[in-house]
């Protein structure tokens, strides 16, 4: 069992959820009485499988295409390790297809179906609308790396992250309560996005040669060492000053750790990299927590 968790990547968990807790936290803060819980849950749960899609598809695509034959400073995964087989690779992407559908069907259901509906939109165009977001996001999943076509390897992942991450999960998770969005959720999940991007960033500065050395144009080849440095800078301190605008001073406890963050970018070498990631994911957890109170 353990090659398969390996390729599950459970330290990514944490960040596929930020979006939907700071979502669901400010819907709750505007309504406490009507935050629906069983909404809350299957929207994680929704989230946490199409993140493990995306991270097993991201590994088969990658393995398929020869970029992960040869790296460093980083843990090898199911499939370059030899631990687990192409085949048995997509009958794990078929079933965290299977199982974003349910999760993302139920909740649906319990979010429109199961309580009364707005005069501005009917469960039945709430319905359609989330019915194409959730495919569009399991296609988003899978494309990434995966097929002739990935836009991972055309500089577009950085754009895939921020949406998905950032303002469909922030946006959509508030929508799922409270079938309204305000501008305050909107700039919200920019804001939570950005980091995410970060880690994204931070993942392909570490990989930035072999990257190009296996024609994946990454934003962060396209920018340089240096010039994707300072992307990343620009990338925390924009979500930071956008909290705080909006009145969220309890975020400004991340700001040691990403400053600490940063310092670690600009004074070691990028093959040391992989210890910030999941010290810039947790972070972003907790500023998303933070940014409800």
């Amino acid at each position: 069992m353990s090659p398969y968790i390996t390729s599950l990547r459970l330290r990514t968990l944490p960040l596929s959820v930020a979006g939907i807790i700071l979502g669901s936290g400010l819907a709750y803060s505007l309504s406490p009485f009507n935050f629906q819980l069983s909404t809350f849950i299957l929207a994680v749960l929704t989230a946490l499988c199409l993140q493990i899609l995306s991270n097993l598809s991201n590994e088969l695509g990658d393995a398929l295409k020869g970029t992960d034959a040869d790296q460093h400073g980083r843990e090898a995964y199911g499939l370059q390790a030899g631990t687990i087989t192409v085949q048995q690779m997509k009958r794990m992407i078929i079933l965290f297809v299977i199982l974003s559908v349910l999760f993302g069907t139920a909740l649906i259901g319990v979010a429109f179906w199961a309580t009364p509906y707005t005069v501005h939109c009917t469960p039945y165009t709430n319905t359609l609308i989330f019915l194409l977001l959730g495919a569009l996001a399991i296609i988003g999943a899978i494309k990434y790396t995966l097929g002739k076509h990935s836009y991972g390897y055309m500089g577009f992942g950085d754009l895939g992250v921020f949406l998905f991450f950032g303002l469909l999960s922030t946006m959509g998770a508030y929508y799922l309560q409270t079938q309204t969005l305000t501008w305050e959720v909107f700039w919200a999940g920019v804001a939570v996005g950005l980091p995410c991007v970060g880690v994204l960033n931070l993942n392909n500065i570490r990989d930035m040669n072999n990257d190009r050395a296996h024609h994946k144009r990454t934003f962060a080849c396209a920018l340089g060492p240096k010039g994707a440095r300072i992307y990343h800078s620009l990338l925390l301190l924009s979500a930071m000053t956008i909290m705080v605008l909006y009145g969220h001073y309890w975020t400004l406890c991340v700001l040691p750790v990403w400053c600490w963050n940063l310092w670690y970018l600009w004074t070691q070498p990028e093959s040391k990299l992989d210890k910030q990631m999941p010290v810039l994911m947790f972070s972003t957890l907790v500023f998303s927590v933070l940014a409800c109170l």
